[in-house]
């Protein structure tokens, strides 16, 4: 298998926020271990106009209107250099210290902040979005229309990287421990192919990677029924994802399988936190907000309940 750089973009949206600095720390350990692989990296702001609301309270729309264009820009101006640039800056600085070989862009726009990420990435060919997750429900997420829930949904072009509560800072190994759910799908194998290209770099420093296969419970009688063996069928989708870490010149003894039956969303967060696992890598097959909202859709429970880990939703493209 020829490993190529799965991230050679990224696009870093910021709000000055500790969510965001988390996802900047994360950026800079794993970004500092991808060395010349990764071209470039853009901490990206989008600002709403709310800052002008606050501000054009107090004028006088009768005495400014031939001023008001002027007045807008100067406003947003100082708006930039005071509450914007400064956070930015900082996360150049720790992208830097990180020793991120790459070329960092600032970049602030205006607009839907969702949108706006979304349109940037695609329009910039950012192969990877990195968002820190801010601990809100799916459903409250869903109904608010939270900026990182329209991401996931939308932003099907992209690896997205959702940042948990907890991050290795090391950047000789920011990813000590892997746990890639697998379902024999092509969704699953592209994020084995991911998880293999990113930990390439560092595999000789990792503490293990854990290749899972939930069998669901529900299903489990109907495909005895049709005559499949699901704990044979399991063990085959496991070697063929197996295969490819082996292909790439991993050690056998850091590739670890392992077989259960249940709740697959479940069985993924149980693994997740009894492992004690930094990222979790998973395949996206696309589906709406709402469709996974309804029918229960594994990747959008498990980013919903996954605090600690960070989570990537790994493009099919």
């Amino acid at each position: 298998m020829k490993l190529q750089c799965p991230i050679p973009k990224i696009l870093l949206p910021v709000d000055g926020s500790k969510h965001a600095k988390r996802a900047v720390q994360f950026t800079g350990c794993l970004g500092a271990s991808m060395g010349k692989s990764l071209s470039a990296i853009t901490l990206f702001h989008i600002t709403t106009g709310g800052y002008l609301s606050r501000h054009m309270a107090n004028v006088d729309f009768r005495t400014k209107v031939i001023e008001e264009s002027d007045l807008f820009k100067r406003l947003k101006q100082e708006h930039i250099n005071k509450d914007i640039m400064p956070f930015l800056d900082e996360g150049e600085k720790v992208l830097k210290n990180s020793g991120i070989e790459a070329t960092i862009e600032k970049v602030v726009a205006d607009g839907d902040p969702a949108n706006e990420i979304i349109r940037t990435a695609d329009e910039g060919n950012f192969s990877t979005i990195v968002m820190a997750r801010r601990g809100l429900s799916e459903l409250r997420g869903f109904f608010l229309g939270s900026v990182t829930n329209k991401v996931i949904h939308a932003a099907t072009g992209q690896t997205v990287y959702i940042v948990g509560s907890k991050i290795h800072k090391d950047k000789a190994c920011p990813i000590p421990k892997i746990l890639i759910p697998v379902d024999g799908s092509s969704y699953s194998m592209k994020g084995v192919e991911h998880a293999v290209c990113l930990t390439a770099p560092f595999k000789d420093s990792m503490g293990g990677i854990t290749l899972l296969r939930v069998i669901n419970v529900a299903l489990y009688t109907a495909r005895l029924k049709g005559g499949t063996d699901p704990e044979v069928e399991a063990n085959q989708i496991l070697d063929d994802a197996k295969a490819v870490f082996l292909n790439a010149g991993f050690s056998r003894d850091l590739v670890n399988t392992k077989v259960v039956i249940g709740n697959p969303a479940e069985e993924i967060l149980k693994e997740g936190d009894q492992g004690e696992y930094n990222l979790i890598v998973m395949g996206r097959k696309g589906r709406t907000a709402l469709k996974d909202l309804m029918i229960g859709g594994v990747s959008s429970t498990v980013l919903q309940r996954c605090r600690n880990q960070t989570v990537a939703l790994v493009s099919s493209k």
